[in-house]
């Protein structure tokens, strides 16, 4: 991750299309308990030289603060400045790597500030007739909190995945409601080509983030989220922060058509294969709709004996098995049913295929890939399986804690929150 400037310059006039500026705009800021000093606004001891044109002042964290949360920004107020500064310095003088917003209105730190540490903020405000204006605020982050949330990511730095896979985060507790959307705008993704996409709670503890299309093949994505230190409710904080780069392989996609018992495989967006099916019998049908390659095993054994019973039931071997919902159904290799492939449903709920074209698409798909079953008697079940994108986008979109801005509104450099990729689109 590349690092921001310790330091950011604003011009009046000047608008800079950076969506990270969005994030430091939109912060709720907070603070503990204050001292007694009020605010300090500017400064200027010119003797009898004429007092700056400009004035700035900071209005949080307050003057002489304590119990400060370590994910606080700076926020703060300018007049007449044509340029405006902000640095926040540790107790030994060191800079601290931030980020100011668009508006020129707050400022905030690449990460958790050190708990029990002091800082000294400083904006400095330059007005038309050249002379700086200073406004400081010395302040006392809290101490750390003994309730911390883990936060963790599904994929690890490095991974190569399929065009459909959501970028998946699991947090250690529950996220209440009213904290989520704090959360969220600490939630960034970054990708070359930049793709607009948007954040999803599939659940209290899951988030995940798709992009509108399937990832664009070979992009690089780098995900982050900024949780420690951050209030998380009932007196839990994040714990630490979190960044993962990852990579979007080929574009290989699956489709398969009940009514003529077929799987076609496109890659990159050439036609490579088709392949001849059996799905699943009137009884136990395979499910309609689109679902990705959730785990990969070259060799496993379904045993449904507890689940159905002794005479429904039946425990088998199975090669180059590719999960596709947490209820059970995969693509995998059948060779009892290769007469019944491509005329006749006899699985499960499975997509049957022959040894032959299961070892090749088990050599060919990754994690992430996706397929569409089309046709059946079973429609998909939302959130059995990584199922983001059975949903449309609207549905997708209602998912987010944060009001979602079309691609259109925003800059195409970055995505705090929800917003589109970094890079701009060749």
């Amino acid at each position: 991750m590349r690092a921001v400037q310790d330091q950011l310059t604003r011009r009046v006039g000047r608008r800079r299309a950076l969506a990270a500026g969005l994030l430091a705009a939109a912060l709720t800021l907070t603070s503990g308990c204050t001292g007694s000093d009020a605010d300090k606004p500017s400064s200027w001891q010119g003797g009898g030289e004429k007092a700056p044109k400009a004035a700035a002042t900071i209005t949080e964290p307050k003057a002489d603060a304590t119990d400060v949360p370590a994910t606080t920004g700076i926020a703060f107020t300018t007049k007449d400045a044509e340029e405006t500064t902000v640095e926040l310095t540790d107790s030994a003088g060191e800079a601290v790597e931030g980020t100011l917003a668009t508006d020129g209105k707050s400022w905030l730190p690449a990460g958790a500030l050190k708990y029990g540490q002091k800082y000294t903020a400083t904006v400095t405000a330059t007005g038309d007739d050249g002379k700086p204006a200073t406004a400081t605020s010395a302040f006392t982050v809290m101490a750390e909190p003994d309730k911390q949330v883990r936060v963790t990511s599904f994929l690890g730095d490095g991974q190569v995945v399929g065009v459909g896979m959501p970028l998946i985060v699991r947090f250690g507790r529950a996220i209440p409601k009213d904290y989520r959307d704090d959360l969220q705008r600490r939630m960034t993704v970054t990708s070359t080509p930049a793709q607009e996409g948007v954040w999803h709670w599939a659940s209290p503890t899951e988030a995940r983030y798709r992009p509108k299309e399937f990832w664009q093949a070979g992009s690089t994505v780098s995900y982050r989220i900024q949780a420690a230190g951050l209030p998380l409710g009932a007196g839990w904080y994040g714990r630490s922060d979190l960044t993962v780069d990852i990579k979007i392989g080929p574009s290989l996609v699956m489709l398969v058509d009940n009514r003529t018992k077929r799987m076609t495989v496109t890659k990159d967006g050439k036609v490579v294969r088709t392949i001849l099916v059996s799905l699943g019998k009137p009884t136990t049908p395979s499910s309609s709709g689109t679902m990705v390659v959730i785990e990969k095993l070259r060799k496993t054994v379904f045993d449904t004996r507890a689940e159905l019973g002794p005479v429904e039931g039946y425990r088998t071997d199975i090669d180059f098995a590719q999960r596709l919902t947490w209820g059970g159904e995969f693509i995998h290799a059948a060779p009892w049913s290769e007469g019944k492939q491509g005329s006749v449903n006899v699985s499960h709920g499975c997509v049957n295929v022959s040894m032959a074209d299961g070892a090749w698409l088990f050599a060919n798909t990754r994690i992430g890939d996706p397929i569409t079953v089309k046709g059946t008697e079973r429609k998909l079940q939302n959130g059995n399986g990584w199922t983001d994108w059975n949903m449309s986008w609207d549905e997708y979109v209602e998912g987010s804690a944060l009001p979602y801005e079309p691609a259109a509104e925003q800059s195409a450099e970055a995505t705090p929150g929800d917003a589109p990729s970094v890079e701009p689109t060749p």
